[in-house]
């Protein structure tokens, strides 16, 4: 059995259900807000490559080592983007989230923030992770941002590591959190929320 197994999640009017073919068209029109397949430090696919996109996706899940979601508004059933579970390592209990990308209407908003409070409280709180991790593009300092806003803690740089959409070679920033700071984390992102003061 899978370590992470298929699921709905929701709050505050955003849901994350997993990703699938039925998912296409609303996750190219979701890249299509801002062309985000032009950022050089993304991973968001071309319009005409958003079949190939979860089709990849699915077949990471069924080799055990990514699970990805698509992020939906909850009331109008609008795809705003997509985050996965990756490099799953169930024999030490560690999770990675990442593969993120939002349409840009939606960018630095809650969304992002409640997609990552569900997908965090589950692996803590349900999968039992001792550890979950993020990664990201150097020159990504957004993402950065956004990463350290959840509480996690900047583990290093992995230089050389991985090839961008141009063929350049980025270094990776690696970031991690414990379970034992999870109640923190969480608490404090919610009463972010709660005061709607949190830039996402």
């Amino acid at each position: 059995m899978s370590f992470v197994q298929p699921l709905v999640m929701r709050h505050n009017g955003v849901r994350l259900e997993p990703l699938a073919l039925s998912h296409e068209d609303g996750l190219r029109a979701a890249a299509a807000d801002g062309e985000l397949w032009k950022l050089r430090i993304t991973s968001v696919p071309e319009p005409e490559n958003t079949g190939k996109y979860i089709d990849d996706a699915l077949r990471m899940r069924a080799e055990g080592n990514r699970f990805a979601f698509a992020v939906v508004d909850d009331t109008t059933g609008t795809v705003l983007g997509t985050t996965s579970y990756h490099d799953i390592l169930p024999a030490v209990k560690r999770v990675e989230i990442g593969w993120t990308w939002y349409r840009k209407s939606v960018q630095r908003s809650h969304v992002n923030t409640i997609a990552k409070l569900l997908m965090m409280g589950h692996a803590f709180d349900q999968l039992g992770c001792n550890v979950v991790g993020w990664r990201t593009d150097n020159y990504n300092f957004a993402s950065q941002r956004a990463i350290e806003r959840l509480g996690a803690k900047k583990d290093g740089v992995i230089r050389g590591h991985a090839l961008r959409r141009d063929g350049t070679i980025r270094d990776t920033v690696m970031y991690s959190m414990r379970s034992g700071e999870w109640p923190e984390a969480r608490a404090q992102l919610l009463y972010l929320l709660e005061r709607h003061t949190l830039v996402t």
